[in-house]
C-alpha cells in the first residue's frame, strides 16, 4: 500500500458515525488495507491490496456491509473486528491465487489425480506386460474425476473437490468429499480410494513443493485419516467361520482335485489351490512365482514379496511345505526352466462363426477374479458355501499362532506386520498361548486352616 495512505479513526461505530460521506482506511500490511464507504443509505467494508502481477495497480474485493450502529456481532452486519478478519482472508485467498498463478498452470486435485492415475496404471501395464487399467485408477475415475459412460456403466460426474487448487484446499473439502461418498460403498473398497487420493495429494506436493503451502501435508493427512471405530469391541479381520481346520482344508483341496478334473483344467486349478492354502499368501504373490522357487531338496517354496508398502523388502521369503505339497506341483515343474512362471492355466478363444471356444495356448494366473467362478463350485462340492479364498490366508496364519510360532515369525512368513497380527488375530494368538499361561498359575487363596498352621522355626 502506498506509504502516504491517510487512516481513519473507522475501528468503532461510534467513531465511524461522525464521518461524513467518503471512503475511510485502515492498514491490513504495507500493501492492503480494510476500507469504509460511508453512503447516505449506511456503510460498507471491502478490501484492497496492490497488485504485484500486470493489471491495475491495485485489486479490491467487499467484505459486507458495516454495523453502525453499536460493536456487537449482529447478524449480516459486520463489525471493524469482523471485517478486518475477513479482509485478511480475501486478501490471503487473493495472493495465494496470484502466486500459484505466477509459477505455471494452476495444479488442481484433478490434475494431481490423472499425475497418479497415469503412473499406476503405467506400473500396472508394466509388470502385467500389457496395457491395463489400475484399480486405483478406476475408483479414482469413478469417485474423483469422473467418467464418460462405457458401456453399461452410467457416466459419472466429477467430484466438486476435483477442481479445487492444491494451493487453496482446505481439511473441509477433503471431509466434505469423503461424506459424499456412496453409504454402501464397502468400508474396506473406501479405505483404499481414501489411500490412492492421499497418495496422489503427496506425490503432487513432493514434485511441486515450491508452490505449495507447507501446510498441505497437513492438511491431507487430517482431512483423509482413518475413522475411529467408536465401539468397546474390536471387529476381528477374520471370522470364526472363515478359520479351517486341517480337515476342513483337506475337503477344500478334494474339492479343487474335483472341480479341476470335471472342468478339464489339467490340474492348473488344484495346483493353484494347493499353493494358497500351504502357504497363505496373496493371490497377487503366488502368481509371481517361477519353477525356480519351488526348493524340493530344502523342503520350501520361495514366495515372493507383496507389492504393499514402500519397497526396501526381500525378493521373497522361504515358506516350509510337505512332501504332499511338493509332489502336486511336480507336474508344473518338470521338463522347465526356473525362470517360467511356475502356475499357469489354458487361455480360450471362441471359434469365428461359432459359439464353440477353443484353447489357444497357456500363459500365467492374471487375476484374483480368474478364481472366483471354479471357487463357487469348489465350496458347492466341499458343502462350505460361505467359506471365500482368503479363508485359506487366515487359517494359515492361526496355525502358525496355535503352534506357538513367535509372532514376528508367523507375520514373516506371511508377508504382514507383528502390529497387523496382534489387532486381526489377537483372539487366536490369546488361545495359542493358554497353556502357556495356564502354567505360570499359582494359588493365591489362603486355605481356611491357614491360622491354625504352626511356623516351625528356621534352622540357624
Amino acid at each position: 500500500m502506498a506509504k502516504t495512505l491517510k487512516e481513519a479513526p473507522i475501528t468503532t461505530a461510534s467513531a465511524r458515525s461522525k464521518l461524513p460521506n467518503g471512503e475511510y482506511a485502515r492498514r491490513l500490511d504495507a500493501d492492503a488495507a480494510i476500507w469504509y464507504r460511508r453512503g447516505k443509505r449506511g456503510g460498507v467494508w471491502f478490501a484492497r491490496w496492490r497488485n504485484h502481477g500486470a493489471g491495475a495497480n491495485y485489486l479490491q474485493a467487499p467484505v459486507g456491509p458495516a454495523n453502525d450502529v453499536n460493536d456487537k456481532p449482529t447478524d449480516g452486519l459486520l463489525t471493524f473486528a469482523q471485517a478486518e478478519t475477513q479482509a485478511r482472508q480475501i486478501v490471503a485467498k487473493a495472493r495465494q491465487e496470484a502466486k500459484a498463478a505466477a509459477a505455471g498452470p494452476v495444479l488442481t486435485v484433478r490434475l494431481a489425480v490423472e499425475t497418479y492415475v497415469a503412473e499406476r496404471d503405467a506400473r500396472d501395464s508394466r509388470r502385467k506386460g500389457r496395457t491395463v487399467r489400475s484399480d486405483a485408477g478406476q475408483r479414482l475415475r469413478r469417485y474423483v474425476l469422473g467418467q464418460d459412460k462405457r458401456g453399461k456403466q452410467e457416466a459419472v460426474p466429477g467430484a466438486k473437490l476435483a477442481d479445487v487448487g492444491l494451493h487453496a484446499l482446505k481439511e473441509s473439502d477433503l471431509l466434505e468429499w469423503r461424506k459424499a461418498l456412496p453409504e454402501e460403498l464397502k468400508g474396506t473398497t473406501e479405505q483404499r480410494l481414501i489411500n490412492d487420493l492421499k497418495a496422489a495429494l503427496n506425490g503432487a506436493y513432493a514434485a511441486h513443493r515450491e508452490r505449495l503451502d507447507p501446510t498441505l501435508p497437513a492438511i491431507i493427512k487430517h482431512g483423509l485419516k482413518a475413522d475411529k471405530v467408536d465401539t468397546d469391541e474390536a471387529a476381528p479381520l477374520a471370522r470364526d467361520n472363515q478359520i479351517l481346520s486341517a480337515a476342513q482344508v483337506g475337503t477344500i483341496l478334494s474339492a479343487a482335485r474335483a472341480v479341476d478334473d470335471e472342468g478339464k483344467w489339467d490340474g492348473d486349478l488344484f495346483r493353484l489351490v494347493v499353493v494358497l492354502a500351504a502357504t497363505g499368501a496373496r493371490f497377487s504373490q503366488i502368481a509371481r512365482m517361477k519353477v525356480g522357487d519351488v526348493q524340493r531338496a530344502q523342503g520350501r517354496l520361495m514366495i515372493p514379496s507383496s507389492r504393499k508398502g514402500r519397497g526396501g523388502k526381500i525378493a521373497s521369503t522361504p515358506h516350509p511345505v510337505g512332501k504332499d505339497v511338493l509332489d502336486a506341483l511336480l507336474p508344473a515343474t518338470t521338463g522347465r526352466g526356473n525362470d517360467e512362471i511356475l502356475l499357469e492355466r489354458w487361455r480360450s478363444k471362441q471359434v469365428r462363426g461359432s459359439i464353440e471356444w477353443e484353447r489357444a495356448g497357456r500363459g500365467p494366473w492374471q487375476f484374483a477374479s480368474e478364481l472366483q467362478r471354479p471357487w463357487q463350485e469348489i465350496r458347492k462340492r466341499a458343502k462350505m458355501p460361505a467359506v471365500i479364498p482368503y479363508s485359506l490366508r487366515h487359517s494359515s496364519i492361526v496355525r502358525g499362532i496355535r503352534a506357538n510360532l513367535p509372532i514376528r515369525l508367523v507375520a514373516a512368513l506371511h508377508d504382514t506386520s507383528v502390529p497387523m497380527i496382534e489387532r486381526h488375530y489377537g483372539r487366536w494368538i490369546a488361545d495359542g498361548l493358554e497353556d502357556l499361561a495356564a502354567a505360570a498359575v499359582v494359588p493365591l487363596v489362603p486355605s481356611e486352616n491357614a491360622d491354625n498352621v504352626t511356623v516351625l522355626r528356621e534352622r540357624a
